[in-house]
């Protein structure tokens, strides 16, 4: 089988026959195929490369398309394993960038691997074999890589014996001796997350010349293990230690900032010149923070007529960031609950904000037609439409008073979509952590006809929704991808 690539049954008992697993046959839909290395079809129990097509096929690799030309050949795909077929079944014999190919024959690594695991004092499962380009035969010399428990790494004379075992085993599997035999520490193999053993790592850690015989590199194995331990708990501890800075200053800049901006609002004599005002606030304290903000689409705001602009809603800070991203005055549009704080009330009556019921449905309906009268007399609304935010990343459902309420002004839909705020203060914690801000402004909805009423407030709805979820696909203040 190994020199020429046949796979003859062997007879029962025979010590020295290789096992390979029946992975049965093809599903409805795809046609495999083992090919040589001209590219022609192999007859039955002649190994080759095996290729497949039918739906579940890759179409190749992402915007790579050079690797997609390796990978696809006249609609077939090389799946980079070798195998052969029986009597209908597909027997994979190994991944092609594993087989060491050493004078004309194939060496399967699972085979030395299993072998030399099973040498005492050899740790079970730690073992890789893989080849190593000879420049000098044009061939592979054939490297073991075998991890030695700990505590026989002082022992030289032992490790001498024990790497003569080895050598025997692997005679003993494939009738030739390795090229090279590399004792090395407990967890110097490389392997997935899984526990498959990753060769082509392996192999690149030997070619830089980065293992050390195991009884020079016990001692150092351990430094580095405690190194990086190290390395990872101080880059944690900066982290953190950066994490309360930025907190420890934006909250010293709020309760700076807050104060004499709160008072110049609630004095200036309109709510443009408050929302002015506070718009100067919200971005000084933004910059002092080192909050970026990135405002995208301003030009989509309407300069001739009131828009109803809506906004998804996922932290108490929402507000400040649309002051300070908007430099015309909007009127929020809130819940009735916040009209009874003094502070923030005060503050947001002198915006010119209207206040709504969320619980009584008789007042929703009046409070619609108020944001409809509002709108007509010439303000725009800014909105949250989801009445509300949760810890969670996703959109919540979007009520349909603005929607409605814009249907009867014969007002534009604006939609917005705030990114970064979930990050910068996650509810229910009032300690803010770094983070980016963006603002996107998306282009006006169609203007819906009055007539259609209901109808007409549920599309621009919807609308609006797909917006948003378009834009915060895969951020933590939208849905997950």
């Amino acid at each position: 089988f190994s020199r020429e690539r046949l796979a003859l049954p062997a007879s029962v008992g025979d010590a020295s026959a290789l096992r390979f697993v029946a992975c049965g046959r093809p599903l409805p839909g795809h046609e495999v195929r083992i090919v040589g290395a001209e590219g022609r079809e192999l007859g039955e129990r002649i190994e080759g490369r095996l290729e497949f097509r039918g739906p579940s096929a890759t179409r190749g690799y992402w915007r790579n398309p050079e690797q997609t030309a390796r990978l696809l050949r006249d609609g077939w795909l090389d799946s980079g394993d070798r195998a052969y077929r029986a009597e209908g079944d597909v027997y994979l014999t190994g991944r092609v960038k594993d087989i060491v190919i050493r004078g004309g024959r194939n060496l399967y690594p699972q085979e030395i691997e299993e072998a030399v695991g099973a040498v005492d004092g050899i740790r079970k499962g730690c073992v890789a074999a893989f080849g190593s380009a000879d420049r000098g035969s044009g061939t592979e010399r054939l490297v073991v890589l075998a991890e030695v428990p700990a505590q026989r790494l002082r022992n030289a004379a032992g490790l001498a014996a024990l790497r003569d075992a080895v050598g025997r085993a692997i005679v003993g599997a494939i009738g030739e001796p390795a090229d090279a035999i590399v004792l090395v520490p407990p967890h110097t193999v490389l392997k997935t997350s899984s526990g498959k053993v990753r060769r082509s790592a392996c192999r690149e850690r030997y070619e830089r010349g980065d293992l050390a015989p195991a009884a020079a590199s016990a001692r150092l194995q351990y430094l580095r293990l405690a190194g990086a331990a190290l390395s990872q708990r101080l880059r944690s501890a900066a982290r953190r230690l950066g994490r309360l800075a930025f907190g420890l200053r934006a909250a010293l800049l709020f309760w700076l900032l807050a104060p004499p901006f709160w008072l110049l609002c609630v004095l200036m004599p309109t709510p443009a010149a408050a929302w002015r005002v506070a718009h100067c606030g919200a971005r000084a304290l933004l910059r002092g923070a080192r909050v970026p903000l990135a405002v995208r689409g301003l030009e989509q705001l309407p300069a001739d007529r009131p828009a109803v602009l809506v906004c998804n809603h996922a932290s108490y800070i929402d507000g400040l960031v649309l002051v300070a991203a908007l430099p015309q005055p909007c009127s929020f549009v809130a819940k009735q609950e916040l009209a009874g704080q003094w502070i923030a009330g005060s503050f947001l009556r002198r915006l010119g904000t209207l206040f709504v019921e969320r619980v009584d449905r008789r007042r929703s309906v009046e409070d619609a037609q108020q944001l409809a009268a509002a709108v007509a007399q010439g303000r725009s609304l800014l909105v949250f439409p989801e009445g509300g935010f949760r810890p969670e990343p996703g959109l919540l459902p979007f009520h349909l008073g603005a929607f409605a309420a814009a249907v009867e002004a014969g007002a534009l839909v604006v939609p917005l979509a705030l990114r970064g705020t979930r990050k910068l203060l996650a509810y229910p914690s009032w300690w803010a952590r770094p983070a980016a801000l963006s603002v996107r402004i998306g282009s006006p909805l169609p203007l819906a006809r009055r007539d259609d009423g209901f109808g007409a407030a549920v599309r621009l709805r919807d609308a609006a929704r797909a917006h948003a979820l378009r834009e915060l696909a895969g951020t933590q203040d939208g849905q997950q991808c």
